[in-house]
């Protein structure tokens, strides 16, 4: 099995370090993530300047450009083959609910998924990162499920795993995406130049947290495993506005 391994935290992140060593020893894996920290980038293209690839000692491959950069080039440029998984993590920190639209380490995912690749987003729920290996051990599992069965149709999943030894997971539940509040305000500062300066403030706590929600998975320790799909139609309005148009 071949995976194309990516991520949003940079080349150099202990959880892709992790992850890479785990997967390696049941695939060919392939690393290509961005050159620095590019968390919130969401599904970004670089369009504007060419894209540089380089190869870093520890052999994974880095771009100066997006998480969907580095999957695209990738998958569209770079290798020979066509992976048959397209792995983005481990995420340090949580993509929950409202998360997943912000997400560069979804947007890796989700640019496999739509250049026909099955792919898995991995994220460690917390932000202190002890137990990788946990997350890690949790993507091989699944990964060998993939290997062992194809799950036969289109398949983009993001995982949250609890950021606890793998021996105090109660298991995997599939779930639906929860729903934070609106955002904190942004945070106003002045520069030593007397320039005013905003900070976006932090992620909202959990609005639409009840069971059957990746927080509620999560919050008890469970691994939460929500399948996505890109089409962004809504359509439950579909027949409303047919309607408001021929008025």
């Amino acid at each position: 099995m071949r995976i194309l391994l990516s991520n949003d935290d940079g080349y150099f992140a202990p959880g892709l370090e992790i992850l890479a060593a785990v997967l390696t020893t049941i695939a060919d894996v392939t690393v290509v993530a961005p050159e620095r920290d590019r968390s919130g980038a969401s599904n970004s293209l670089t369009l504007d300047r060419p894209l540089s690839l380089r190869h870093a000692p520890s052999g994974f491959y880095y771009v100066n450009g997006t998480p969907t950069d580095c999957v695209h080039l990738a998958v569209t440029g770079m290798l020979d083959h066509l992976p048959d998984m397209v792995v983005s993590g481990i995420n340090l920190g949580a993509n929950m609910g409202d998360d997943t639209i912000y997400s560069g380490t979804v947007a890796a995912a989700t640019e496999g998924y739509l250049l026909g690749v099955p792919a898995l987003a991995i994220s460690l729920a917390s932000k202190t990162g002890q137990h990788f290996e946990t997350a890690a051990r949790v993507a091989k599992e699944l990964v060998e499920r993939f290997q062992h069965g194809e799950f036969g149709q289109p398949l983009l999943l993001n995982v949250n795993v609890p950021d606890v030894p793998y021996a105090s997971l109660k298991g995997l539940q599939v779930t639906r995406l929860g729903k934070r509040h609106k955002a904190e305000p942004v945070v106003r500062q002045q520069t030593p130049r007397n320039d005013t300066v905003y900070w976006v403030g932090a992620a909202g706590a959990a609005q639409d947290a009840g069971e059957g929600t990746d927080f509620h998975a999560v919050a008890h320790h469970y691994t939460s495993l929500t399948p996505l799909q890109m089409d962004l139609t809504h359509t439950a309005q579909i027949a409303a506005l047919s309607r408001w148009i021929a008025r």
